[in-house]
């Protein structure tokens, strides 16, 4: 068995342009004399490895604690790609993909294509920051959506895969460590 990390570190990761960038402070610290080392965080809910909420683009959707888990957890396919995909490049991708499909690649994906993904997937999940014009085509349909996936030492095939969000009640989207898990190793 192999288990392959998906996530990006969360201080170091890639931050949308205009989102906030995560930041600590160590407010308790054993070699200042404290019982122990105690950290406080700030971050926006989309940095780095994260999952989009419905909410996040659909004023009554879903927020992230109500995201359906077994959209989550289950049977994906990694696939390569770079550049651009349109509808009939996603008909292709999902040809023999399980219903959590991972995109490994530089990709752009068109509001179309999303159509198409959002007809078949669970789970849609990207290496960039984001879905772009896809985003309202799958979050309708409550397509788990995951960005910002770190895929470059997986290669293509078949995987069970672990992603649930940290439960952010109300929150449009999280962050999580997303693990793919292959039993042929």
């Amino acid at each position: 068995m192999k288990i392959y990390d998906l996530t990006q570190e969360i201080f170091s990761s890639i931050v949308f342009p205009g989102d906030p960038a995560p930041k600590y402070t160590r407010v308790r610290a054993t070699e200042k004399g404290d019982m122990c080392n105690l950290t406080e965080f700030s971050m926006c809910a989309h940095n780095g490895t994260h999952m989009d909420a419905p909410f996040h683009f659909i004023p009554d959707g879903i927020a992230i604690d109500q995201v359906d888990l077994n959209r989550c957890v289950g049977e994906a396919t990694v696939v390569s790609f770079d550049g651009e995909i349109k509808a009939k490049d996603a008909e292709k991708l999902m040809e023999n993909a399980k219903p959590r499909l991972l995109i490994k690649g530089d990709v752009k994906i068109t509001a179309e294509a999303g159509e198409v993904f959002a007809s078949k997937l669970l789970l849609l999940g990207i290496e960039p920051q984001s879905v772009g014009m896809a985003h309202v085509a799958l979050l309708s349909k409550e397509i788990a959506v995951l960005e910002g996936l770190v895929l470059k030492e997986v290669p293509e095939g078949d995987y069970f895969l672990s992603a649930a969000p940290i439960k952010l009640g109300g929150c449009d989207g999280a962050p999580c460590r997303p693990l793919l898990i292959s039993c042929s190793d």
